[in-house]
């Protein structure tokens, strides 16, 4: 099978695709054949050499495909089903992928939309429940219109929470759209958000490590109300939680999202899609952000 590798450090042009055996499952996995695959800032930070030393590495965490190999006491998958999930092998960019968390793709979607779904759905779902966001809380979203972010904002909406979303105002009509209170970043946050909320929120999640932590916690009153999923020297600096997968995954949220989205209560725009013979160039639309939304690789 063709898969995504590099075998040493650098810029986008390390990237090749190379001949790998196909992976088998493993007691409780399935295997897919790979229709799509999300691309995240950690593959090419992964690639940069900033995060693991190993090398070789192939990459990618979350797929969406058709199911061809069942794992030893698989009960809840067969064979045909398409399905989207973590890799967690690291190796999902590629035209075949072992799943060991999986979910029924929800029927409106197609492979592109549902393998962009994983790892956002996962870290805001977590991000929420760290923080204990629910109903009648007022919640400011640092960094509201990425994928984590609009993720983030829906899930909270949907628990009867009042979001107040950071972003750039070529994004507050997107914000409106998923239900959020938009506000420009940047010099005088504190004072825009005070404007909307003049006693302050009661939680605060920052998603864009945009150094703003110090302001979060004097509007939401203390760190122990302040979660951060991007910024963990300042989360060690300003005494803030930082929320990381190895601290619990949220995993229950593969199985849940379909009801939303079939509600027409969720959705997570795909900003691009690449072959996966141009994921170098993926790579560079990533890292230049030039798009809204996220990236995806179509296999097959």
């Amino acid at each position: 099978m063709k898969a995504a590798r590099f075998s040493r450090f650098g810029g986008p042009d390390v990237l090749e695709l190379v001949d790998l055996p196909a992976p088998r499952p493993d007691p409780g996995q399935v295997r897919i054949a790979v229709r799509a695959a999300g691309v995240n800032p950690s593959d090419w930070k992964k690639r940069a050499g900033l995060m693991d030393e190993e090398l070789p590495q192939t990459l990618g965490y979350e797929a969406a495909g058709i199911v061809d190999a069942l794992g030893e006491g698989v009960t809840d998958a067969a064979v045909g089903d398409r399905v989207f999930g973590f890799c967690t092998e690291g190796a999902a960019q590629a035209e075949s992928a072992v799943l060991s968390y999986y979910a029924p793709i929800p029927p409106s979607l197609d492979f592109a939309g549902a393998a962009a779904l994983p790892a956002a759905v996962e870290t805001a779902t977590r991000a929420l429940d760290q923080l204990g966001v629910g109903n009648g809380d007022t919640l400011l979203v640092n960094g509201a219109s990425g994928s984590i972010g609009s993720a983030a904002v829906q899930f909270a909406v949907a628990r009867g929470t009042r979001v107040i979303g950071t972003a750039s105002p070529a994004n507050h009509a997107y914000l409106r759209s998923l239900g959020a209170v938009p506000v420009a970043y940047g010099d005088g946050l504190v004072e825009r958000v005070r404007a909307l909320a003049p006693d302050g929120v009661d939680l605060a999640l920052d998603v864009a490590s945009s150094g703003v932590l110090p302001e979060l916690i004097g509007l939401a009153g203390g760190p122990e109300r302040v979660l951060t999923v991007a910024d963990f020297a300042g989360a060690q600096e300003h005494g803030v939680r930082f929320s990381r997968g190895d601290s619990g995954r949220a995993l229950h949220a593969l199985a849940e999202i379909g009801e939303l989205i079939e509600a027409g209560r969720f959705s997570l725009p795909v900003g691009g899609t690449f072959p996966l013979a141009d994921i170098a160039e993926a790579h560079r639309a990533g890292e230049n952000g030039r798009l809204r939304g996220k990236l995806v690789l179509l296999v097959g």
